[in-house]
């Protein structure tokens, strides 16, 4: 129970979710990608159930869902990190040694990637930076504890 005055504790995050130009194009490179599983139903758009509907993609080892939006008004543009919204999402690997293995697998699948990167300025950390089928930012990232 929270103390009186603040915010009850959160206790995992859920979900994310994107507006993209080709939901199944979007969830056959999430699977690719990611190892993600298809919810096989689509979620209809809260308080907007008329103007389209998502799919939510899961990966089964970790928990973490996607949800991908299909929104009838959109225009198919590529996201632009530089406007209001979204900047990018970050993912958790467990070793610095994981980032490796995942700039090796991205390769593979013929999906740019920066490589790892290890930088010591704000804080030391490492990351793997790339970016989906809409150009959405995405990182995996390791910190040293």
């Amino acid at each position: 129970m929270a103390e009186p005055g603040t915010a009850p504790a959160i206790t995992k995050f859920d979900h994310f979710a994107a507006t993209v130009s080709d939901v199944e194009a979007s969830a056959q490179w999430y699977e690719r990608v990611f190892g993600m599983t298809r919810v096989p139903v689509p979620f209809p758009h809260y308080g907007g159930k008329k103007s389209g509907y998502a799919v939510l993609m899961m990966e089964p080892r970790s928990g973490v869902a996607i949800g991908l939006h299909h929104h009838d008004g959109n225009p198919g543009r590529d996201f632009d990190e530089s406007c209001t919204g979204l900047d990018h999402m970050s993912f958790t690997v467990a070793t610095r040694a994981d980032l490796d293995t995942w700039a090796s697998w991205l390769d593979s699948l013929g999906v740019e990637n920066s490589g790892a990167i290890d930088t010591a300025e704000p804080m030391p950390y490492s990351v793997v930076v790339f970016r989906d089928p809409d150009n959405l930012q995405l990182e995996l990232i390791y910190m040293a504890s």
